[in-house]
C-alpha cells in the first residue's frame, strides 16, 4: 500500500509529459486555419469582368450607353458618364451633350469665369470666390478646384446638380438655362438641347 500514492504521482507526471509532447507536436506540425469570417474578409472580391472569359469581355465603348456619334473626346469618358447619369436618373447622352458644350471632354478645362473641369462646375475657391450673391459668396457650398479636377468627381457632381435643377425647376430647358452661364439665358439651353438631339 505504501507504493500506491507514489505510482499515482508518477502516472500523473507521465501523463503531463505526454500531454505537453502532444501539444508541442500539434503546434509544430499543424497550421491552425483562420475562422471562416477572417478568411472571407481577406479574400478579394472578384468582379464579373475578372471572372468572365476574356474573349467575351467588351471594350469600354461597348460597355457604355453614350451614343457613338459623339467625338472621341467625349467617348473616352463613356463609362463614367454612363455610371453617374444612371445614378442621377438622367440619359447618358444628355450628360455627354452638356460636357461637349462645356469642355469638349477636356478634364483640365478652366474657364475665364473660374469654372472647372469636364462639365465646367463653379468651385467655391479661385476666381469663383469673388462672385457675390444676396446672401454672400454665390458658390460657398460648392466643392474646391482640387476636388473638381478629378474627372469622376466632376462628372458625378455635375450630373447630380443638373438632376436637382430639373427636379426643382420642372423642365429640362429651364434646368439647362440655370446650369449654364448666368448671362447666356436660353441660348445656352438651346445649344445643349440641339447637341443632345443631333448626337443621340
Amino acid at each position: 500500500m505504501r507504493n500506491g500514492p507514489s505510482l499515482v504521482i508518477q502516472g500523473t507526471m507521465i501523463g503531463s509529459v505526454i500531454v505537453a509532447l502532444l501539444g508541442w507536436f500539434l503546434a509544430a506540425h499543424i497550421k491552425i486555419l483562420p475562422s471562416a469570417d477572417v478568411a472571407y474578409a481577406a479574400s478579394p472580391t472578384l468582379t464579373n469582368e475578372q471572372t468572365a472569359d476574356p474573349s467575351q469581355q467588351s471594350s469600354p465603348v461597348d460597355q457604355c450607353d453614350v451614343s457613338l456619334n459623339y467625338p472621341e473626346g467625349i467617348l473616352q469618358w463613356c463609362e463614367i458618364i454612363t455610371s453617374f447619369a444612371s445614378q442621377a436618373e438622367l440619359p447618358p447622352d444628355l450628360i455627354a451633350a452638356v460636357m461637349l458644350q462645356e469642355s469638349g471632354g477636356d478634364a483640365t478645362a478652366y474657364s475665364v469665369s473660374g469654372a472647372v473641369g469636364l462639365m465646367q462646375i463653379m468651385p467655391r475657391d479661385g476666381i469663383a470666390a469673388s462672385f457675390e450673391c444676396i446672401h454672400g459668396p454665390c458658390f460657398a457650398s460648392r466643392p474646391t478646384i482640387e476636388e473638381l479636377q478629378d474627372p469622376s468627381f466632376n462628372i458625378e457632381y455635375g450630373a447630380h446638380m443638373l438632376a436637382s435643377l430639373i427636379a426643382r425647376l420642372g423642365s429640362l430647358r429651364e434646368a439647362l438655362k440655370s446650369y449654364g452661364p448666368m448671362d447666356a439665358g436660353y441660348s445656352y439651353a438651346d445649344k445643349v438641347l440641339a447637341i443632345y438631339e443631333n448626337y443621340r
